[in-house]
């Protein structure tokens, strides 16, 4: 069971690096979100997997580009939030 979890956190941290490096430019997200990115892209992938192909998984690939999915929404919805609804510059 602790070797699973141990498996767990480091193919999370290794997928979602990947993930992160797929999408060009800056992101301060810390390590554990970016396992938490990595465990998530390859839980899609998974899913998405079993559904396309069957009995097997999504695999390695179809993991990194999930995580790249997972990265660029969280990356948009920090822009939406950090830039604040849009107002006019000058009131005549």
């Amino acid at each position: 069971m602790i070797t699973f979890l141990i498996l767990l956190v480091i193919t999370g941290l290794i997928v979602g690096a990947l993930g992160r490096l797929a999408i060009p430019g800056r992101d301060p997200m810390s390590i554990p979100q970016t396992i938490l990115v990595g465990v998530g892209g390859s839980l899609i992938a998974g899913l998405i997997g079993r559904l396309l192909f069957g009995g097997r998984g999504g695999g390695f690939i179809l993991a990194v580009i999930c995580s790249a999915a997972i990265v660029y929404l969280v990356r948009r919805t920090r822009e939406r939030h950090v830039a604040g609804p849009a107002t006019p510059t000058r009131w005549r």
